[in-house]
């Protein structure tokens, strides 16, 4: 008990005392949300990440476009060459995107260029929103398309697999590839050509035309049903004899 009384003691229990309250207090301040105000800010690419550090979106330019992201790594693309946004999924993987462009060449050839999709998971996309343009032919779409079940990390293991074979043996890989691994189909498309033709075509499971309503650049419309081979079983209205 006398130790407990001696001032030097108090001196030393007094200020760990002290150094205890700021770092508590400073502590609680550093936890605490900051938000940071700017009026401009240039830059060419932003990643958003979650607090554990996962990868959750990517704003950039064209020069620091992202690849393609599975599971927080990065693997490349082979050719998104174009600004947007690129968002990722709660595990890190890609599962949607906006990107757009546009330019004039030299030799006068214009081009823009819109497109906005929504991925299956671990797969490509489910449903896209494309615009172009080239020159004067306009198009532009909504489609659906039914995706496999097999995670696209397979066909992106296969692609680093191969870049360095000869193109005979990438070409045999790849069809050996195909034969255990089913093909996309689009299921719905309703958009307008280039041929300023407006339609909207349902298809089967194999992604053939089943139902095709359309208008043509002319005025005409049509209706027209087809077999699983192509073949127009009904057309409305009649076709002229």
């Amino acid at each position: 008990m006398k130790f407990l009384s001696n001032q030097r003691f108090l001196a030393i229990y007094s200020g760990v005392l002290t150094l205890a309250f700021a770092v508590t207090v400073l502590g609680g301040f550093a936890a605490e949300h900051k938000t940071t105000s700017f009026d401009e800010i240039n830059v060419q690419r932003i990643n958003l990440v979650e607090p554990d550090g996962t990868l959750r979106m990517v704003i950039s330019d064209k020069a620091l476009a992202p690849g393609i992201y599975l599971h927080g790594k990065e693997h490349p693309h082979p050719d998104r060459k174009t600004a947007g946004m690129i968002f990722l999924n709660d595990e890190g993987t890609e599962n949607g995107g906006l990107i757009f462009g546009g330019d004039k060449e030299k030799d006068g050839k214009f081009s823009s260029y819109g497109h906005l999709s929504f991925d299956a998971y671990e797969q490509d996309q489910l449903m896209s929103l494309d615009a172009g343009q080239e020159n004067e032919h306009q198009a532009e779409s909504i489609t659906l398309v039914d995706r496999p079940n097999y995670p696209i990390g397979e066909l992106i293991d296969l692609t680093d697999r191969i870049k360095d074979l000869p193109k005979d043996k990438q070409q045999a890989e790849i069809a050996q590839f195909l034969k255990a691994h089913p093909s996309p189909h689009q299921r719905v498309y309703l958009g307008r050509g280039a041929d300023k033709t407006a339609a909207l075509k349902l298809k089967d499971l194999e992604g053939h035309d089943r139902i095709v309503m359309q208008v043509a650049a002319d005025g005409t419309p049509t209706v027209k049903f087809l077999d699983a081979g192509g073949k127009v079983i009904s057309e409305m209205p009649s076709p002229a004899k």
